[in-house]
């Protein structure tokens, strides 16, 4: 019996060195696809940054503009429709940008933390393979 459970023994140790190479592979692609989906976040607070001030811009043109005021007295309805749409696409497009903005210097902390991750990351990995005498890839 005692036979029996050092082969186990050794089975489970190989099998526990596999699952912890596997536990850090499966790290290194998480933070690779956090990686990925900040590259899209980049890009969605980027067109937030541009589309949002544009879309107040026009909208604040249309309120101003005389022509505004004339299709308020005329159409009563479409008037108070209209004046709502506007307001709500100052409201919107304002908490848009100022979300872009947050998430654009958030991506900025991440950024550099993840470069503090990298070398570290590859500081380790030279480390272990120059302890164990492995060519590193």
């Amino acid at each position: 019996m005692s036979g029996k459970e050092g082969g186990d023994g050794e089975g489970s140790s190989g099998s526990g060195e596999v699952k912890r190479e596997d536990i850090l592979s499966l790290m290194d692609d998480f933070i690779e696809q956090v990686q990925r989906i900040k590259n899209i976040l980049f890009g969605m607070s980027l067109s937030a940054i541009i589309l949002a001030p544009l879309a107040i811009a026009l909208s604040l043109y249309l309120i101003i503009h005389p022509s505004f005021f004339a299709v308020l007295e005329i159409e009563n309805e479409f008037g108070l429709v209209l004046s709502i749409l506007l307001a709500s696409v100052i409201a919107i497009s304002a908490i848009w940008l100022f979300t872009g903005i947050r998430q654009y210097r958030s991506m900025g902390a991440w950024k550099d933390r993840y470069k503090e991750y990298s070398s570290k990351k590859e500081e380790m990995d030279q480390k272990i393979a120059s302890q164990f005498g492995l060519d590193q890839d």
